[in-house]
């Protein structure tokens, strides 16, 4: 099965196709059933009109797409979710920099910092939003009363700023541990001896932090700024679902929320369909960019 390539090294090597085959099956019908055949699905619906009984498909070209692009909503939904993605990204790098910066200064019990930072991570993102839902609830949130008695006007089930602020929050919350998880682990890659050299010339936490940790771990930070617009685009939605549901009157509705929405409330598959692909196609252009944007920058030689 193994075969030495004079290298030091073994490479598979198998003389029956139908074995390689068989120990990739697995994964080969996990891709073919849960991404190919999905995404070929919704390519075809984004071409067609659906009636909401799926009894009857009428080909419409690319309407879909011109009436997707001329809906107002669509694109308060655009705006939203670029405003939403964007800060969620900086707040959660930032909080989970600075846990990681503190964390990495403390001498004793520091495994039991870094053990109760990341509990949250092991918390569902529905029941991390109907957490936040309950704290900051207008009528019976102790969050939601400290603002009242503060004189601060909160509801986020009448306010769309509270509703956006309270989905950022939650968002933000939940996702600081995976940050936290990378940015902590890379900086004890850091050597020890360059930090201790610039200690010995006189350069405080800060300043070692900001030019000697920061240039290392920046080939993290890149990643994870790419996986934080990635979650923004995509894995909040089970978070706006139980904080706001897309409310007060679709204030807090992305784009990806926006998608199941017209699909499965509405019943509107074709632009839904539509709006998959076109998120879809955003997200890959983002990831693109943002690597040839900021891979010129990046140093990932240590």
């Amino acid at each position: 099965m193994l075969r030495d390539d004079g290298t030091g090294l073994k490479k598979a090597h198998y003389t029956q196709t139908w074995l390689a085959g068989l120990l990739l099956s697995p994964q080969l019908l996990i891709l073919l059933f849960f991404f190919f055949i999905p995404s070929f699905k919704a390519l075809s619906l984004a071409f067609v009109q659906v009636d909401p009984f799926g009894g009857r498909e009428i080909f419409v070209g690319l309407q879909n797409f011109v009436d997707l692009f001329s809906d107002p909503s669509y694109r308060k939904s655009a705006w939203l979710t670029l405003w939403f993605t964007v800060v969620q990204n900086i707040a959660t790098l930032g909080i989970a920099g600075v846990l990681a910066f503190a964390t990495d200064q403390i001498i004793r019990g520091q495994v039991g910092y870094r053990s109760v930072l990341l509990l949250p991570y092991a918390i569902a993102p529905v029941i991390s939003g109907g957490i936040w839902a309950y704290l900051f609830n207008p009528a019976i949130g102790p969050a939601a009363s400290a603002l009242h008695a503060m004189g601060v006007p909160w509801d986020p089930n009448l306010r769309p700023s509270d509703a956006l602020i309270l989905i950022t929050i939650s968002a933000v919350w939940k996702h600081i541990c995976y940050d936290y998880i990378f940015l902590a682990a890379a900086m004890l890659a850091v050597p020890q001896s360059l930090r201790e050299a610039a200690a010995i010339d006189g350069a405080g936490p800060l300043e070692r932090f900001r030019t000697i940790s920061l240039p290392l771990i920046a080939p993290v930070v890149m990643y994870l700024f790419i996986i934080n617009m990635v979650y923004g685009l995509f894995d909040t939605f089970s978070i706006i679902d139980a904080v706001t549901a897309g409310g007060p009157a679709g204030s807090t509705s992305t784009l990806v929320y926006k998608v199941y929405q017209d699909g499965f409330i509405m019943m509107n598959l074709g632009s839904s369909a539509a709006q998959s692909i076109v998120l879809m196609v955003l997200a890959v252009l983002f990831t693109v960019l943002q690597f040839r944007a900021m891979d010129r920058k990046v140093n990932y030689q240590v």
